[in-house]
């Protein structure tokens, strides 16, 4: 098939130039047509005002899928950074990036300096769809403060044996939970099964504690929802658990942004809702980029979530409170103080390991 000419695609004041336009993207599925990208693109227009207000002046990593995605596609790189798959994450601008795009500086957990993208204006989102990008990955940090979080995010994950119906109904629990602690959770799809729950917080904690906060509230669900499992090693979750994955609130940790495309059938959407929207919610595919604009012309559900920053005292006492102590990083962090040790429980010794999970070396 002959390449399609390249289109200049206005955004505000700016012209984003998007070369092979006509590129197939996402294939057509029972439920939805074929997707282009400039299709991609003029979505991220179309979404543009909302997208910005959850995403806007955080540095992002971008999950890029240059070819379009497929059915049976792979997302890696190797340990240097490398693509080894179909997609791959890019944390660092590529090369011939146009010079008014910003960049923030922010540390890997070894201290390491990257800069990536910072969403300070419509244009940079487009030009990112342009090279390829369906799933933003925004910091919870603005570029104001890099250091100090502004949002907890609660990931609920369903297990292999869970669903989305289940996911929906721990959000419920979750939500009942975070008002009786005072605070006030805004809702979305994953863009999958899961559901993740925002929290806009007081720029005034550092990650790990915002990384104890959602541990403790993971641990008060636990105890009122045995459906809810905060287990690091799935051997150990049960298979139609919904895990809540605390690690997501540590620095270069990110979940998929509001109003992001995921590369799955249909050009699903990450989805913010209302509870009551979220509560008829059955099959989260209907929310795509065919349908989201136009759901989106009722209004930003999450337009007041800067309206009130609230503090992270009550769910820090949860983590204080509650026993169970620290639990695993993700491998790639150093090892951290009273963390358990970095071994399936199936395949531990215990003489092998000393109260600070360290291994004793024979």
């Amino acid at each position: 098939m002959a390449k399609s000419t390249a289109v200049m695609v206005p955004v505000g004041e700016r012209e984003v130039r998007v070369t092979s336009p006509d590129r197939v993207v996402y294939e057509a599925t029972e439920w939805a047509p074929a997707v282009t990208k400039q299709q991609v693109c003029e979505y991220f227009i179309a979404v543009g005002p909302a997208f910005m207000h959850a995403s806007g002046d955080r540095p992002v990593a971008l999950e890029r899928w240059p070819g379009g995605w497929r059915e049976g596609m792979t997302l890696s790189v190797d340990s240097i950074g490398r693509q080894t798959g179909d997609g791959f994450y890019s944390k660092r601008l590529p090369k011939g990036a146009p010079d008014w795009l910003e960049t923030c500086r922010v540390l890997t957990p070894n201290g390491r300096p990257i800069d990536e993208l910072c969403l300070t204006e419509l244009a940079a989102v487009v030009w990112a769809a342009q090279m390829g990008t369906l799933t933003f990955h925004p910091w919870a940090v603005r570029k104001t403060d890099l250091d100090r979080p502004d949002e907890l995010r609660l990931d609920l994950d369903p297990q292999p044996g869970a669903t989305f119906a289940d996911a929906r109904q721990v959000a419920g629990v979750a939500k009942e939970l975070l008002e009786e602690l005072g605070l006030r959770g805004y809702p979305k799809t994953s863009g999958n099964r899961g559901i993740h729950i925002y929290v806009r917080i007081q720029p005034e904690w550092s990650f790990d504690q915002v990384r104890h906060a959602a541990i403790g509230l993971g641990r008060e669900l636990e105890r009122r929802d045995d459906r809810v499992t905060t287990a690091w090693w799935k051997e150990e979750r049960g298979d139609a658990s919904i895990f809540l994955d605390f690690n997501q609130n540590l620095r270069d940790r990110t979940v998929a942004g509001a109003w992001s495309l995921r590369p799955r059938p249909g050009a699903p959407v990450s989805t913010p809702m209302s509870w009551a929207h979220l509560a008829e919610v059955d099959d989260p595919r209907k929310y795509n980029l065919h349908t989201v604009p136009e759901y989106l012309s009722d209004g930003d559900p999450w337009s007041d979530i800067d309206d009130t920053a609230y503090a992270l005292d009550a769910l820090l006492r949860l983590w204080e409170d509650l026993p169970g102590g620290e639990l695993n990083f993700p491998p790639d962090y150093p090892k951290m103080p009273g963390e358990p040790p970095r071994v399936q429980p199936s395949k531990k010794v215990a003489e092998h390991w000393d109260e600070q999970g360290n291994r004793i070396e024979t």
